[in-house]
């Protein structure tokens, strides 16, 4: 995956450690939270810097993005509609026909187990797709 925007010489993981430097606040440090627990869950996962700015994170597709806003940072599963999410984390964009997102607000706890389970989750679901369709040239 190519990073996008002008991202000058650094990684992607480098322009996410900028972005949570940058924000200074409790969104940098909710969004380095969730990081550390997306990368836990799926040590093998991709990080990449899409769209000007936002935290995307692969394995063998897209796992979810993290985006920031003045109250909340999102997390948005791309194929969120698709899985089972039995402790009720998602919590925003309900009502589409893939994604997925769970908003979380200042002072927000995270639900460690249930995120790394939706993570691993989402990454089986990229794999087991990956391996249904193969890639046409």
């Amino acid at each position: 995956m190519a990073e996008t925007g002008k991202a000058g010489d650094r990684s992607p993981s480098e322009l996410i450690d900028a972005r949570i430097r940058e924000l200074g606040d409790w969104r940098g440090e909710m969004l380095a939270r969730l990081r550390a627990v997306i990368l836990r869950a799926e040590p093998d996962a991709v990080e990449e810097w899409k769209w000007r700015g936002v935290p995307v994170w692969y394995r063998d597709g897209m796992i979810c993005t993290g985006e920031t806003y003045k109250d909340k940072v999102k997390l948005t599963f791309a194929k969120g509609a698709a899985l089972d999410d039995p402790s009720s984390l998602f919590n925003a964009s309900l009502e589409g026909n893939a994604r997925r997102a769970i908003d979380f607000h200042e002072g927000a706890e995270i639900d460690e187990e249930a995120l790394t389970a939706l993570v691993r989750a989402a990454a089986t679901l990229n794999a087991s797709a990956k391996k249904r369709s193969p890639r046409k040239r």
